[in-house]
């Protein structure tokens, strides 16, 4: 495995080493402040594209993470989970965003669906390349693709163990048991510095209660940033298509649409829910890469109660 080249500062600390740790704090400092925070979920476009709208769709995503990232928010980069896309994802933004591009606002996913040597290869090249950090997950498990360990939290470990300057996210889901949830997250505190959830929102604020009620209990001290989700419609065969990845509250969300409520209200009043619950972090997920910046000021134009 190729290693990371890293010149000595003066002091004897690898420049990598120390630059790295100086980016992931700036994170780290974000992910501990109270101040509120809405980032930003983008995915790479789907592989097998024709090859004039695959270079169409990354020149969209290439411009939405840029000018997210200028305006200081925070951007996780999603995996796609089987092996060619997101390795490629990887290269496309190291290659087309450039040097000046502000990767410490910008945080890959990276699930356990490739081999080992894949995955610690993938972290070496995230910190070589300036991202603060990873969200290390295990992947759906309905495909035939299978993980390289059983558990994301032995993937983190190892990433820890080879590339300690990165930030290490773990996954949670409140719609699953808390106290197993809150298990997992308390056992996991050597390996991960923050969580993200699985998407919620305001129709299911009794099971972010729970969960919410299970941490403070246990005393969780990791910070934690919640999934809310964009609809773009209402159609019965897309909210089913959706259910395969998280609950969805189908019957909700389309009597909201039949009333003229649409995808962006209904995202603000999942965020202005979760902040009634003392929920500051969200990260808004489905927004395209497309007309990205001007989506996402509509919702927060409606989270703080103004018309867009």
């Amino acid at each position: 495995m190729a290693r990371i080249s890293a010149r000595r500062a003066p002091d004897g600390e690898p420049e990598t080493r120390r630059r790295d740790a100086l980016t992931a704090s700036s994170l780290r400092q974000r992910l501990e402040s109270g101040a509120p925070m809405v980032a930003v979920e983008l995915r790479p476009p789907r592989a097998g594209l024709a090859a004039a709208q695959s270079l169409e769709s990354w020149i969209d995503t290439y411009h939405s993470v840029r000018r997210l990232a200028e305006r200081d928010t925070l951007v996780f980069f999603t995996d796609s989970a089987v092996g060619q896309g997101e390795e490629q994802s990887l290269f496309h933004l190291d290659a087309n965003l450039g040097p000046s591009a502000k990767r410490e606002r910008l945080v890959p996913f990276l699930t356990c669906k490739h081999t080992l040597d894949y995955c610690l290869r993938f972290a070496q090249r995230a910190a070589s390349q300036r991202y603060p950090g990873l969200v290390v997950l295990g992947g759906d498990r309905f495909d035939a693709v299978a993980r390289c360990v059983p558990h994301a939290n032995e993937l983190r470990r190892l990433i820890r163990a080879k590339v300690p300057g990165l930030m290490l996210g773990a996954w949670v889901n409140p719609h699953r048991d808390p106290q197993q949830q809150v298990d997992f997250l308390l056992r996991l505190e050597g390996p991960a510095d923050f969580y993200l959830s699985q998407i919620v929102s305001h129709y299911q604020l009794d099971a972010v209660e729970r969960f919410l009620e299970q941490a403070a209990e246990r005393g969780l001290s990791l910070p934690g940033i919640f999934g809310v989700f964009f609809y773009r419609s209402a159609r019965p065969d897309s909210l089913r298509e959706l259910g395969r990845y998280f609950p969805v509250p189908a019957a909700a969300v389309a009597a909201d649409w039949a009333g003229g409520i649409r995808g962006e209200e209904i995202c603000a009043r999942t965020v202005r829910g979760l902040r009634g619950l003392g929920i500051t972090r969200v990260y808004l997920s489905n927004l395209g890469s497309r007309a990205t910046e001007a989506r996402l000021d509509r919702i927060l134009q409606l989270v703080d109660g103004a018309e867009p």
